[in-house]
């Protein structure tokens, strides 16, 4: 269906012409051109920005380039005639391969090339001297290409822009980077079409809002699911943990369901869980099924060769993370196994949408939870997918780091009057009510660095002109800008290079610098799907040598945790209080649950159940929020952090999605928690806390790599995350004393706030459950305790001495026992 926004009507589509030939093509495909499709092709031929919601096996991306084609057909002309744009390299080269297939058997007079950060300078060059008419292309390569100084005549004739998986980049830093994109292209072409594809948006209207030229809302195309994905926990005998995160219990049974079907894609969270699992998995593979592994850390050849491989055929198998969600089309592929907890419906879904890409049939996917709780969070995932409810990234106002970035790119294709550069930056959506003095500041800022900085010639970017409008100051200011384009701030990487013989061999991909630094001559390590064993660090690069060690690492990637939704969070807390809901559960888990209401209580939804219970020598603390792991961090600092005060004497504390457990010498009491659980905790406590933290110098850190401050390469040569954080915390202390109301200070406070401590969720709980708190004072860990408890990522509180630190033991082999305890002191032995 079509919803009209801007007053274009159904009845108008119906008037879009399709030329006999590509009519034809339909006929031979036996498909045939709907409705939506038609839709899509008027609303191009009115100039109508168009947001199109399609489920997976609708023909959703052919629909966003069908009337590109049209068009390119009708009226041939040479250089771009429509950009793609694709949050992920692996999609454009999907794209390619699928969009080829119509332009070759239509016979269409079509030029389609790929251009990101894997394509070929020589390849790049000839494509600003030639390129094609059609460009699939990522945020970053595209900014760096607007950054040229022939950007107005490479984008002048552009006529359409299609973003796709528009949903993963709306909220965010790379959003934002995206939409000034569009704002800049839009002032080479006044008449530019945009188009928007997704087959998950939960709230359409503010996508359209942000997808439409200055404000104006893009018209909005709903094509209606047929069928509800079918959606099921995969069922197993063993025993389900009560912690942890690899799943190894269900090995046996995820690797029956990979043998029993044509193709599939086994979804993890973390690239160190897609190591270990695609382990466990070749130990279950008795029937040397072709299986792969798949992640952003592995090199382009090792990559570009699954795709291929996926793409014809050859594997029954991948092991993927995030990098494999969007977008990408193997139609053979028949089951979706999601290992882990989703943690939220929407991505849950993009996943599952991976599988039987054909609309009349419903997607195929199975979830394996790592631990008991996170059965619940896929239970309530499952019932919300059943329901037809998604969740989404709230819309925040624009990153004001990426406005620098933004001044520099446009400096580095012409000069720039900041009165018309600021007119552009607030005609993307984003940044629609950017105040003008912040843009004046970061204004001044890119120019010279500000009042603290300008006495030094590093930071000195833009000189102004006899016309009052400002260009580069040099060349060497404008190829360190280029180097460094892009919001995505990585930790300090290493080439992994695999050795044969000597000291030859080849690279196979990435670890982060932290993880290489901890590695010492003979310890091993799991990757790209083999294990390695350590030599040495030379020119930057890990060399390992194949190996058959017994005990090998993980290496672990800085920001893998992914944040549980809100609406996920509730969805958790409402399957609690549900009773006909529960009994769906697997047997285990609902003695689990009864275990825990019959001796303690369930969380409920409109208070905050906070256990207390003794364990070797101290005491624990457990405090129910469902809030997630950033907000739960921040309670954790800002709760010890006074029970310090109030000489509660806090030992540590560890979190997870679901809770928050303290350990103290002394007991508390119900005043105590009702003491601490307020929301004026986010007064002195944050603030006190957050000048001693070094955690304002880690967001100053991002803020500065992406506002141009430092780079993260220089000279073609990646910096350390040594010598990166070496640099912006040098600066940092010197803002800190010299120029406290610099911007970067400014923002770098903000940035911390809400991507790092989630504070407007934690401030929401706080002042929603104050004084709702249901305390239990038990004499024994609770069953819901059990899980939070075993969380290996615990934080030893500043201030406790060494010797009152009572060191905590791995509880995993001890969950057992602690049930069977419960059990005991219930029946009253």
């Amino acid at each position: 269906m079509l919803r009209s926004i801007q007053g274009m009507t159904a009845k108008k589509s119906k008037l879009a012409s399709i030329p006999r030939v590509f009519s034809r093509w339909f006929s031979q495909r036996g498909w045939s051109i709907r409705d939506y499709q038609k839709s899509m092709i008027a609303a191009a031929e009115q100039d109508h920005a168009t947001l199109l919601i399609a489920p997976t096996g609708a023909g959703k991306t052919l629909s966003g380039f069908l009337p590109s084609l049209i068009d390119l057909y009708k009226r041939p002309q040479a250089g771009l005639h429509t950009l793609y744009i694709s949050p992920l390299k692996a999609l454009t080269q999907d794209i390619h391969r699928n969009l080829t297939v119509p332009v070759e058997e239509m016979g269409l007079d079509v030029s389609i090339e790929t251009r990101t950060g894997d394509t070929p300078s020589h390849k790049r060059q000839r494509q600003r001297r030639k390129p094609p008419n059609i460009l699939l292309t990522t945020p970053e390569s595209l900014m760096l290409m607007l950054s040229y100084a022939d950007a107005d005549k490479l984008f002048g004739n552009v006529k359409t822009v299609i973003i796709d998986e528009v949903h993963s980049l709306v909220g965010n830093k790379r959003g934002d980077f995206t939409a000034l994109a569009l704002s800049r292209l839009t002032g080479f072409q006044k008449t530019l079409y945009r188009v928007g594809l997704s087959a998950t948006v939960d709230a359409p209207e503010q996508v359209a809002k942000w997808l439409g030229p200055s404000g104006q809302p893009a018209n909005l195309i709903e094509v209606p699911t047929p069928s509800v994905p079918v959606v099921k926990l995969l069922s197993v005998n063993a025993r389900i943990p009560f912690g942890g995160f690899m799943a190894k219990y269900a090995m046996e049974a995820i690797y029956q369901k990979i043998a029993e079907a044509n193709t599939t894609l086994v979804f993890v969270n973390t690239r160190a869980q897609a190591e270990l699992i695609f382990q466990m998995l070749w130990t279950e593979n008795t029937q040397a099924l072709p299986i792969a592994l798949y992640h952003g850390s592995l090199s382009k050849e090792q990559r570009r060769k699954t795709e291929n491989m996926m793409a014809s055929g050859q594997l029954r198998a991948i092991v993927a993370t995030s990098a494999l969600e969007l977008g990408v089309d193997w139609g053979d592929v028949d089951l979706v196994i999601q290992v882990g907890a989703p943690k939220g419906v929407s991505r849950l879904l993009q996943r599952i949408g991976r599988s039987n890409h054909r609309l009349e049939e419903a997607s195929k996917a199975y979830l394996v939870p790592s631990n008991r709780f996170e059965v619940l969070e896929c239970q309530a995932a499952i019932d919300a997918i059943n329901q037809g409810k998604l969740d989404g990234d709230p819309m925040h106002p624009g990153a004001l780091d990426v406005i620098p970035q933004f001044i520099m790119n446009c400096a580095c294709h012409q000069a720039v009057c900041p009165e018309q550069l600021f007119q552009q930056i607030t005609q993307a959506y984003p940044y629609r009510d950017c105040p003008k003095d912040y843009f004046d500041k970061l204004w001044q800022f890119t120019v010279d660095g500000g009042y603290a900085l300008r006495a030094y010639d590093r930071y000195k970017r833009l000189t102004q002109d006899d016309q009052g409008c400002f260009a580069p100051v040099s060349k060497r200011v404008i190829q360190r800008h280029r180097q460094n384009v892009g919001t995505i701030v990585e930790a300090g990487r290493l080439k992994v290079k695999r050795i044969r013989r000597g000291n030859q061999g080849k690279v196979i991909g990435e670890v982060e610098e932290y993880f290489a630094q901890q590695l010492v001559p003979g310890d091993t390590f799991y990757f790209a799907g083999e294990i390695l064993q350590f030599e040495a660090i030379r020119d930057m690069q890990v060399h390992a040598r194949p190996s058959k060690a017994k005990d090998p690492k993980i290496p672990s990637y800085v920001g893998g945790q992914m944040p549980l939704s809100t609406f996920l969070a509730d969805g958790v807390r409402a399957l609690l209080n549900q009773p006909e809901r529960l009994a769906r559960l697997p047997e285990q888990v609902q003695e689990w649950l009864i275990l825990q209401r019959d001796f303690s209580q369930l969380p409920t939804n409109n208070r905050v159940l906070v256990e207390q219970f003794p364990y070797r020598k101290s005491y624990y603390t457990l405090y129910y929020t469902f809030e997630g792991r950033k907000a739960n961090q921040t309670l954790g600092m800002l709760i010890t952090r006074r029970m310090e005060k109030r000489k509660l004497k806090p030992l540590s504390f560890s979190v997870t999605d679901y809770g928050l457990s303290i350990c103290a010498l002394k007991p508390l009491n119900q005043e105590d928690i009702l003491a601490l659980f307020q929301p004026d905790i986010l007064g002195d406590e944050l603030e006190d806390w957050m000048l001693a933290s070094p955690m304002l110098k880690r967001a100053f850190r991002q803020i500065a790599v992406v506002s141009g401050l430092t780079e993260q390469r220089y000279h073609s040569a990646q910096k350390t995350m040594k010598q990166v954080t070496f640099s912006t915390d040098l600066i940092y202390d010197t803002l800190r004393e010299y120029d406290r109301d610099h911007i970067l200070l400014t923002v770098t406070r903000a940035e911390a706030e809400r991507e790092l401590l989630d504070l407007s969720r934690l401030a929401d709980t706080l002042i929603r459950f104050v004084g709702k708190i249901d305390f239990q004072d038990l004499p024994n860990v609770s069953p819901m305790a059990i899980p939070i408890v075993l969380d290996v990522r615990s934080e030893q509180v500043k201030g406790a001495t060494a010797e009152a630190f009572v060191e905590q033991a791995n509880l995993y082999a001890e969950a057992e026992a602690m049930l069977d305890e419960v059990k005991a002191l219930l029946s009253g032995n």
